[in-house]
Order: C-alpha cells, then structure tokens, then sequence
C-alpha cells in the first residue's frame, strides 16, 4: 500500500473541530503549519507521538487527527476549566450531550430579555460552583461543570474565554439569534479523537516528562501582546508575562536537545514596532517565519484586520 495515499485509521475523527471557542484559535493558520510539518511527517502522514504543552481549543491537535494517523498524544493547559472540559467530553460525552440539550431548549424558548436573564444565572451558578470544587477527582458534578462552561463559551459576548483575578468567569452575554450549545455530532467526533489522548492540568513544563526523541511538539503559548491595550493572556489567572516567554524559550532548547521536532506560533512585535526583536533574540538558533494572519479580539472593530504572526521551527523544511 502507498503510505502516503493512508488516511487516519480513526475515520469517525475525519470532520472533528475545537468544541469551544478560543480566543488565539489557530483554524486560520493551519494550512501554513501544515506546510511546515517535519517532511517525514507530511510523507508518511504518520505522527507517532504528538505533545501540545498549551493546548487550548486544540486546532492543531484536531487538525493532526483529522489529516494524520497520531498514534499517541499528549495534551497539557493550565487552565482548570478547560481541560475539566476536554476529561468530561472524553470520559462522559453521552451525559454531557443530554445536559447540553436540555440547556439549549430552555435557552432558546425564551425571547432576548428572558435569555438574557438565563445567560447570567448560569454564569453566576458557575462562577458560584468554583468554590470548593474538587477539580482534582473526577465525579459527575464535571459533567454540569462542563455544561455551564460549554453554554458560557456559545452564548457569552464574542466567544471569550476570560477570568478575572478571583478566577471567575467575567464575558458579558452576547446577542446571537439562535446561538448552537450543542453540537451533537461535533461532541461524539472530539471524544473518539480523545480516545488515546492523555491529558494533563499543568503548565507546559511538565510536558518535558512526555518529550521524546523523535516527537512532535506543537506550542501556542499566550501571545506576547503587540501593545497595552492588546493583551488578551487572561485564559486563566495568572497570565503569561515576559518572564514566561523567556522560561519557555529555554524549554524549546531544551526540547531541541532531546531531538525533539518543535514548532511554535506567536505574536510578531514588528507590528508595531519593527525593531523590536524580542523573539529573535530568544530564537536566534532556529528558524522563524513571519505569516499573515487576522485578529478579530480587538474591542475597537477598525483595528481589527491582517497582522502578521511568527513560526517558529527547529528542523529544515527542505531535504
């Protein structure tokens, strides 16, 4: 057989996409990952360990599954919510699906006021339900959980994913006429993705532990804002700051020795300021390329538009 002809052995993964939406969410940027992806890979279409220290709403990790046999992979965040979310779909997608359900009919039965209503209660039961909740030991109040997050996600102002510094959810409601909770199908296609996928509440340091020789690692870390009133690093909260760049740039090399093939994506600071060169200075020994890409998160609808975004690889994309 023509290797490269294989498709992904788990074909009910084919159509899977990220469950929430995420702020920084890579769908854009995919095709140039993909045409940056270790040549062995791309001919083989084989990917036998992938490791995403920051994995966020997962483009990446779904785009890989989509279009690559992953034999293994490894998923870290540090945001509790989030990968309580990823564990709940995985482990109880079915419960889940049934909770969705019913929230979306309750919330779409009422007009804008009565929905609007129905947005802040649950926001505020979520916000509630944090205290004292035992993110460590799995048990069926992460299937509710998950719910609120995932209505929260589909119905909050924009698609956000914000907390303040008490850790609480904080986007206002957001108008959609008819806004999907729950996409079923969607659901089913994340959990069987899920399948031989571990995954991990911890910052990306740990992922060294599941690094290998060989490996594919993907990292999207918050970006580096371009300026004061860009910095959107608030996915959980405690942030991402100029020191964690830098403690991640010396886990790259790290990385690196291991004979690990490392990619990365993240703000370019020429955008605004072309001198600046924060990241070539940090990845001075490997390869970086400026792509165009669109940011949409910007409060002020004409700044949002095309910028341009680094990606940053430690092996040769040519034979």
């Amino acid at each position: 057989m023509d290797v490269k002809s294989m498709k992904p052995s788990n074909v009910e993964v084919l159509y899977v996409k990220p469950f929430l939406k995420w702020v920084g969410g890579k769908k854009q940027l995919l095709h140039e990952f993909d045409k940056r992806m270790p040549l062995h890979i791309k001919g083989e279409r084989v990917i036998k360990r992938y490791v995403e220290p920051f994995v966020g709403g997962g483009a990446m990790f779904f785009f890989l599954k989509r279009n690559y046999r992953v034999e293994e992979s490894f998923l870290f965040d540090v945001n509790p919510e989030l990968i309580l979310s990823y564990q709940v779909v995985k482990r109880d997608c079915s419960a889940l699906i049934n909770v969705l359900l019913e929230m979306e009919e309750e919330h779409l039965s009422k007009d804008e006021k009565g929905r609007k209503e129905n947005y802040y209660r649950i926001r505020d039961a979520y916000n509630l339900q944090m205290q004292g909740f035992d993110y460590e030991h799995y048990s069926k109040e992460w299937v509710e959980r998950a719910a609120y997050i995932i209505f929260l996600n589909r119905t909050c102002f924009n698609g956000l994913f914000r907390q303040n510094k008490k850790g609480e959810f904080n986007v206002p409601f957001g108008r959609y006429k008819n806004p999907r909770v729950c996409n079923e199908e969607n659901l089913i296609g994340v959990s069987k993705a899920l399948d031989d996928t571990e995954i991990f509440c911890s910052d990306f340091t740990r992922s060294g532990s599941y690094i290998e020789e060989g490996s594919f690692v993907y990292f999207d870390p918050p970006y580096r804002p371009l300026n004061s009133t860009s910095n959107f690093t608030a996915y959980s909260k405690n942030g991402f700051d100029d020191v964690d760049q830098i403690k991640l740039a010396d886990f790259f090399e790290r990385m690196d020795d291991k004979g690990a093939y490392l990619m990365m994506s993240n703000s370019d600071p020429k955008n605004e300021n072309p001198n600046d060169k924060f990241f070539d200075r940090l990845y001075r020994s490997y390869k970086i390329d400026s792509v165009p890409a669109k940011r949409n998160i910007n409060c002020d609808g004409s700044k949002r538009g095309k910028l341009n975004e680094l990606i940053i690889t430690n092996y040769s994309l040519t034979s």
